[in-house]
């Protein structure tokens, strides 16, 4: 650490409270003119108008107190530990954050991006059965190296540049990784809008429709997949929380279908309009409210019929067939065969998976570069702080 800097706690550097909260049903307490934050509202550097205000009586009975314009608040429980804003009003807060009120000798956005620095460590320290909480002793003990104000400021000066540059430029690598993904729905949207003069064909006359298992087997660490709903991902299965059944089960839920290669799944409750091929080589059972297709191969691609069974105008056709229901929506199993897709010629179908498939992988080469760059801007940010809070920036 630098010379003249010193380890300070924050409650010696600075007034540390935590607010509170007047009665919600005695009325005369709410509606006035002090405003009242709650943690689920410092999301930006500084803060703007709340939801809720409160009245000079709501503020005299409670445990709320009044901090001044310029004041930090730093929530404290669950999700919202160690969420910050500046007041831009003086206000009130509730008991879930702590007030920092500010003094002389102490610039409040140094100690923002002070803590911010040491975040994680600080997180380590929540304590809970339910839900995760920082105390307001341990936020009051957090230990801050504490230059002296005139370097508080230059620091402040120089993240201020560097962060606002790194936002900048974080927002532009998320517009370009949205308009990546975008890019190739805009493509299936296409494709499969303009028909042209091909023939139009119920689901059920080019494939076979099989319903999977009627409920959910226990799955355990090893043995054949369970493929479930929230496998199926835009065409593909995910198996990136594989669960597995035992021989047994892979037995008795495989009765009604057993998955082969190129067969489609697609789920007929929830998550409608997703569906996926499965892959060579996979040994796996579904599991309820799935459906399997199993396409004519000589008529229909697999990859053909996935793509234009996930593209927008077929989950458009789902949606106006879909029937609404007060836990979750569905589409008729029974009704599906007589569902309609476009057939053009088989060679065609291919050209069209060959194109998509390139469309798609270039897509998503684009999506993993601007997924670095947001991955390299967030160590840049963490890299400065830790620069700056070292002596060394």
């Amino acid at each position: 650490m630098k010379a003249g800097w010193a380890i300070k706690k924050l409650c010696e550097v600075a007034d540390v409270q935590s607010g509170g909260t007047p009665l919600v049903h005695n009325k005369p307490y709410w509606n006035g003119d002090i405003a009242w934050y709650s943690s689920g509202e410092l999301n930006d550097l500084h803060s703007s108008a709340p939801e809720r205000h409160i009245s000079k009586a709501g503020l005299e009975n409670s445990n709320a107190k009044l901090f001044p314009s310029g004041s930090l608040l730093i929530g404290m429980y669950d999700t919202a530990a160690l969420k910050m804003s500046i007041l831009d009003r003086p206000a009130a807060f509730n008991q879930a954050i702590a007030g920092v009120r500010p003094n002389e000798q102490v610039d409040l956005v140094f100690i923002l991006h002070a803590i911010n620095a040491i975040k994680d460590e600080i997180l380590e320290r929540r304590r809970g059965v339910r839900q995760k909480n920082l105390s307001l002793g341990k936020i009051k003990d957090i230990e801050l190296p504490m230059p002296p104000l005139p370097e508080q400021r230059r620091i402040v000066g120089i993240l201020g540049e560097a962060f606002e540059g790194i936002a900048t430029a974080k927002a532009n690598a998320e517009k370009n990784l949205e308009n990546a993904r975008a890019l190739f729905e805009s493509h299936l949207q296409s494709v499969f809008t303009q028909r042209g003069n091909h023939p139009v064909v119920p689901i059920g006359e080019v494939s076979e429709v099989f319903d999977g298992p009627h409920a959910t087997p226990k799955t355990v660490d090893t043995g054949p997949v369970f493929l479930g709903i929230g496998a199926l991902q835009d065409g593909r299965v995910n198996l990136g929380e594989t669960r597995h059944v035992t021989p047994e089960d892979f037995l008795r839920w495989t009765r009604r279908v057993r998955p082969q290669a190129d067969d489609v799944v697609f789920s007929y409750e929830t998550r409608l309009g997703q569906a996926a091929i499965v892959p060579a080589g996979l040994e796996c059972c579904l599991g309820r409210r799935m459906g399997l297709v199993r396409v004519d191969q000589r008529r229909v691609s697999p990859h053909f019929f996935v793509y234009q069974y996930i593209s927008p105008p077929f989950r458009e056709f789902l949606n106006s067939r879909t029937v609404r229901g007060a836990t979750v929506d569905r589409i008729s199993l029974k009704e599906f065969p007589s569902f309609s897709i476009t057939l053009p010629p088989l060679p065609e179908q291919n050209r069209i998976a060959d194109q998509l498939d390139g469309l798609r992988a270039e897509t998503e080469r684009l999506a993993s570069i601007y997924q670095q760059k947001l991955a390299a801007l967030d160590e840049l940010k963490k890299s400065l702080l830790h620069q700056a809070f070292s002596g060394e920036l």
